[in-house]
Formats: structure tokens, C-alpha cells, sequence
């Protein structure tokens, strides 16, 4: 498997920090419509994750008002000292 130099996230303790439960919920929900629970990931290829990728963040937040996660992503990068290369967004 090809290793990745990517940051994890993790949800604290449930009792201390609810509010992040909820929004690991609400992500897990959208995938879950497109992904039934019991998929196997075998059968799923790149093309679909990367459809399900460009879908949801594509699709606009109310907690990021009402931008769509790769807008707020560009615009970090911008302000960021091109950082990260904003073709990556």
C-alpha cells in the first residue's frame, strides 16, 4: 500500500466534545448514500472516489456559509503564499 503524508483527524472523547461527533455523523451520512455500510471497498474503484470526492465538495455547506468546501479550500490556499498549490484545489 502507497504510504500518504496526510494529517488524521480524530473526534476527542464523545463526553468533551460532542460537537465534533455531529459533524463526523453528517460527513459519514453523505458518503452513506452513495456507500451503502456494507460495500465492499474492494469492488469500489479511484473513478468512484474521486466522483464521491468532487461531489461532496462540491456541494455547499451551511457552516461554511453556504460555500462549497473546495471555495473555502482555494481561498486558504490564496492567502496562504501559494503554500499549496491552488491547482491542487
Amino acid at each position: 500500500m502507497e504510504q500518504m503524508d496526510a494529517k488524521l483527524l480524530y473526534a476527542d472523547h464523545f463526553v468533551r466534545t460532542p460537537w465534533q461527533k455531529g459533524a463526523i455523523e453528517n460527513i459519514n451520512k453523505r458518503i452513506r448514500r452513495f456507500m451503502p455500510g456494507n460495500t465492499n471497498m474492494a469492488g469500489v474503484d479511484q473513478s468512484q472516489l474521486t466522483a464521491l470526492a468532487h461531489h461532496l465538495n462540491s456541494t455547499p455547506r451551511k457552516c461554511l456559509g453556504f460555500k462549497t468546501p473546495a471555495e473555502v479550500f482555494t481561498t486558504l490556499c490564496r492567502k496562504q503564499d501559494n503554500h499549496i498549490p491552488c491547482s491542487q484545489a
